[in-house]
């Protein structure tokens, strides 16, 4: 394992600035008292929201081989299509379930917002060390700890290894290439991409970014800087509004039945996403498989990587029974049984933050479908390459609603992606100015 990847130091100057500033809104956060005391004697029954792919089975074998806890799950939307307007407003009417899923992207907002429980008397140091730690420090705002990480998720690219065979075209390692090989593409078949921008999902977008270098947010002190329109992200920006204009990649919503059409018919022939999309393909399209590969990220000339979400698990600050929601988040997150039933439900490819258990993700995930292709080999490569300055904030909601907004409103000669992601940046200081934070930027 890549010793950049496994240092501590890593992100520490950035999340030790990003907790100075939210030391300010912790403090309207849950206070950890709720639950902290030793839950009641017998079965205990946790309620538990979340949608990444293979919850129901870990619940399921969890469930089975526990008769202290009892776990009852509801598979939510993801975050961004409505799962955290979901935990949101359940929180505030007062009936939130225990335990959610909460990317790291977003968990500033939550925390912000009061919506969760400093669960760091459960979550001890020794049970830390067993994660990445990179991964805890996302989840440790204002020197308390708010979430037991599951996984990382360095991203990747996916291609059609027949198709790509068939049109003469090679697997680009840097973005230069990927255009080139965009054009040979639409040359081969006129109907044809090589992959997708996804109007509304600014997430691929920000990873990119991150992928470039860039930082949107920074806390120095009691302020926030923010800055979407620096160097990094022009550039990323410009890019992909090249490949637009030149119409070399589809714009389709993510997942939607013209993007997974588009995938089963051939016209799309390879997907920017990162880890857990191995799973996502495999479920989605079974029909495929040994037809496509796995390849590292395109870079801007040094191998790189941003973050495309990564989930963790949070307490819910109206919930009684905090011991054994980490109790059974820690299961799921860092236990061989956890992550073994989460794979093998055929539809998971997740990159555990628990290290050690990798391995064990590996053993149980059929590489089949990519023609025995060793992924977490190159999840393991392109992890050790995570841009390192990149860090959220607390209004990452209000952020993405209003690049998604504008992204659905591109077109040609009119509103561009530079224009969406300027409209993200003005819209993020005035959100954390109504706040009565100081912002600057």
């Amino acid at each position: 394992m890549s010793s950049s990847w496994s240092s501590r130091t890593r992100t520490t100057r950035v999340i030790a600035g990003t907790a100075a500033a939210l030391a300010v809104l912790t403090a309207c956060g849950g206070s950890g008292d709720s639950g902290t005391s030793k839950d009641s004697a017998g079965p205990v029954t946790l309620t538990f929201w979340g949608w990444a792919k293979g919850s129901k089975d870990v619940v399921a074998a969890f469930n089975a081989s526990h008769d202290d806890i009892r776990v009852v799950f509801e598979e939510i939307p993801s975050g961004t299509a409505g799962g955290y307007a979901k935990i949101s407003n359940a929180v505030k009417a007062g009936n939130a379930p225990d335990l959610v899923s909460i990317e790291y992207s977003s968990l500033p907002e939550f925390v912000s917002s009061g919506a969760l429980q400093d669960i760091g008397d459960r979550f001890t140091e020794a049970d830390r060390a067993k994660l990445l730690p990179q991964a805890v420090e996302l989840t440790t705002l204002g020197g308390r700890s708010w979430a037991v990480p599951f996984d990382a998720a360095p991203q990747a690219f996916y291609y059609r290894k027949d198709l790509f065979a068939k049109y003469g075209v090679e697997v680009p390692k840097t973005w230069d290439a990927f255009k080139s090989a965009a054009e040979k593409v639409k040359k081969a078949d006129a109907k044809a991409r090589i992959a997708t921008f996804f109007p509304d999902d600014p997430t691929t977008f920000e990873a990119m970014a991150w992928q470039a270098g860039a930082q949107w947010f920074k806390a120095e002190n009691d302020t926030w800087k923010i800055d979407t329109t620096d160097p990094a992200t022009t550039r990323v920006a410009n890019y992909w509004q090249g490949l637009l204009d030149a119409d070399l990649v589809h714009m389709d919503a993510s997942f939607s039945p013209e993007w997974t059409g588009s995938l089963k018919n051939g016209t799309t022939i390879g997907y920017l996403g990162a880890s857990w999309g191995a799973g996502v393909l495999k479920g989605t399209l079974p029909e495929q498989s040994g037809k496509w590969a796995v390849a590292p990220m395109p870079n801007w000339g040094t191998p790189a990587s941003g973050m495309l979400g990564g989930t963790s698990f949070a307490v819910t600050k109206g919930s009684k029974k905090k011991a054994a929601a980490v109790e059974f988040a820690e299961w799921m997150s860092t236990t061989e049984a956890g992550v073994k039933a989460r794979i093998a439900s055929g539809t998971s490819s997740a990159f555990p933050a628990a290290t050690a258990l990798r391995p064990v993700a590996k053993s149980v995930f059929d590489a089949s479908y990519y023609g025995g292709e060793d992924i977490y080999a190159l999840f393991e490569q392109s992890g050790a390459t995570i841009q390192k300055n990149w860090a959220w904030g607390p209004s990452t909601g209000t952020t993405n609603t209003t690049i998604k907004d504008q992204f659905g409103k591109i077109a040609q000669g009119g509103p561009t992606i530079a224009d969406a992601v300027r409209a993200g940046h003005d819209a993020t200081v005035a959100e954390l100015t109504k706040r009565g934070l100081k912002v600057e930027g």
